[in-house]
């Protein structure tokens, strides 16, 4: 109840008012008192003179009955003394301190020999106070000596002052109440003043917490909450734009995050995983969840997280996943507040340039061999020429001759080849938008190629409608790609075969076929056939003169044209090659 700074004001303001009042209770119960006994001492002063006294003694002296003139003469100055109800005079015999007359006969009950009385019976004036005794008093010796004379004294019971004392305690105490609910009143009014913003601040931080920012707080006044509230606005406001940049930055990073072509996974110090992305599920073929643990991803690589620097340098280790080689980046994540830190690992597939640095070293393996095997037969025929050029007929040096020809004339197709095929990698080959008639041109294919199957023994069919749509593209290009074709499907023929060109269109997309009766492609090497130096029957092909680059040069160009190319053989059957092209737009729309 009371941790409210409602209820907290409340008690303040009351135990103020208290406070106060109890002081000021004191310091007047205090200064009536002192006022009562100053009084009391300056009337007894001024009545019990040096003369007063020596007139006392005097009557002591010389009376008869001393003590009955004394009270008569006390009786005179009952005025000045203050004589009462409540203030008696007494007078006692010195000897043993008896009553012998007074004011009130009362007394000689209830008097008792005060400190004031016991030295007055010593011969001196008593007149000390003691502001907590229930009396005041002075005793005034009159001649005494020994057991003789008198002693003369005036006692004030306090009835009054306590009487006073009271009312004046009452009058306070009324006072105080009064004074309380005034301040429980103010105390209220005040602390709705203070609480109220207050409050209205805190429903606003929950508000904001819970993320809606809304309205600004109302500033009610200027004093210094009316500045807490203005500013707690500004702060409102400036932590929105940060939530809004951090949201911004978040949305940024969760989709490169989420679409980058690395694998991202991040793992707590107990080896729980904390975050991942698609692509690392894909990369490593698992399924993750909120229990997945480092030992399921990756249950062969043990990374220490010792192995890693302070200062976030990170290890690299080469990982080889369901036929994948993934390079992982081990980075250490480290904690702030809450956050224990960890471990993350980003997985780069490096699969395929993997394979393209063994298909560079293949490749260049390849052209190496290529042109060694010709430089080495042009060499030894040309030494031979040069060392026994005159013990060497003229048949034979003919024959040597067009050895080193033909030799020449090989690399010389294979760095032709070479050059086209950088060209194509590099595309800087000129896209041409001419129309090409593909009729045509394996018809001239065809008629060149006459000879060659003549020598082989295999028979050239054309089987192309007139009707047949225009492609678009580079003539000379297209016609390199169909004299290969039609060039391989004679030279790897069987004597007594044929070799049929063939055509038709559908979907915007013309279609020409070559198709042998050769002894086809063997299922396994089809997926390789268009690779660059690739050769079913190594052997064969360099005794026909290929170089192994014809087909990946015929797929470069038939795909830089829009289009594809596909084999279909059977082993000991035969082999179909296709190619589909896009027909011209005026072609096809009138097709």
């Amino acid at each position: 109840m009371f941790r409210s700074l409602h209820m907290k004001l409340v008690l303040i303001m009351v135990l103020i008012m208290i406070s106060v009042m109890a002081v000021v209770g004191t310091f007047l119960v205090n200064s009536v008192t002192t006022y009562n006994i100053d009084n009391f001492l300056s009337q007894m002063t001024m009545v019990f003179t040096p003369e007063f006294i020596s007139k006392l003694e005097d009557i002591e002296a010389d009376a008869q009955q001393p003590e009955e003139e004394l009270s008569a003469l006390l009786s005179a100055y009952s005025g000045a003394l203050g004589i009462d109800k409540y203030r008696s005079f007494y007078i006692l015999d010195a000897g043993n301190g008896s009553y012998l007359d007074g004011s009130d006969d009362q007394l000689a009950q209830t008097l008792m020999l005060t400190p004031n009385i016991l030295t007055a019976m010593q011969g001196k004036v008593g007149e000390d106070i003691e502001r907590l005794s229930d009396y005041f008093d002075v005793a005034i010796p009159v001649n005494v000596d020994g057991d003789s004379g008198y002693i003369v004294g005036v006692m004030d019971t306090k009835q009054e002052l306590t009487d006073m004392n009271w009312n004046l305690v009452t009058i306070l105490i009324r006072a105080m109440l009064f004074g309380v609910m005034v301040a429980v009143l103010l105390s209220f009014f005040l602390a709705k003043t203070i609480t109220t913003p207050i409050e209205r601040l805190t429903d606003q931080a929950t508000s904001i917490a819970e993320g809606d920012f809304g309205e600004p707080a109302e500033v009610y006044a200027r004093d210094e909450i009316g500045i807490l509230t203005q500013t707690f606005n500004e702060m409102a406001g400036i932590l929105q734009d940060n939530l809004h940049t951090i949201e911004d930055e978040r949305s940024k990073l969760n989709t490169l995050f989420t679409h980058m072509a690395d694998g991202v996974v991040a793992f707590d110090k107990q080896g729980h995983i904390m975050h991942h992305n698609p692509e690392a599920a894909k990369m490593l073929g698992i399924n993750f969840s909120e229990h997945t643990t480092y030992s399921e991803v990756f249950p062969d690589l043990v990374v220490q997280e010792s192995d890693m620097a302070d200062d976030g340098k990170y290890i690299e280790v080469d990982y080889v996943n369901r036929g994948r080689i993934l390079k992982i980046f081990f980075a250490p994540l480290r904690g702030t507040g809450t956050v224990s830190g960890g471990i993350m690992a980003v997985l780069h597939d490096i699969t395929q340039q993997k394979r393209l640095d063994d298909a560079r070293k293949e490749f260049v393996a390849n052209v190496s061999h290529e042109l060694r095997t010709p430089l080495t037969n042009i060499k030894g025929y040309t030494e031979t020429l040069i060392d026994a050029y005159d013990d060497i007929d003229s048949e034979t040096r003919s024959s040597f001759l067009g050895v080193i020809y033909n030799e020449a004339d090989r690399m010389t197709r294979l760095v032709k080849d070479l050059l086209t095929l950088t060209k194509l990698d590099y595309e800087r080959m000129e896209a041409s938008d001419a129309p090409v008639d593909l009729r045509d041109i394996a018809q001239r294919v065809a008629a060149s190629m006459e000879i060659e199957a003549r020598k082989q023994g295999v028979v050239i069919h054309c089987d192309l409608p007139a009707d047949m749509p225009q492609v678009s593209g580079e003539r000379d290009r297209l016609q390199q790609v169909i004299m290969n074709i039609v060039s391989n499907a004679v030279k790897y023929n069987q004597r007594g075969g044929s070799v049929t060109v063939s055509s038709d269109w559908k979907d915007s997309m013309v279609r020409l076929s070559v198709t042998d009766t050769g002894l086809g492609i063997p299922k396994e090497d089809l997926p390789r056939i268009f690779e660059r130096f690739y050769r079913v029957d190594k052997a064969r092909s360099r005794e026909k003169g290929g170089t192994g680059l014809g087909l990946a040069i015929a797929r470069e160009i038939i795909e830089f044209h829009g289009g594809t190319i596909t084999v279909d053989s059977q082993e000991g059957k035969g082999t179909t090659v296709t190619v589909a092209l896009p027909a011209r737009q005026a072609e096809a729309s009138h097709a």
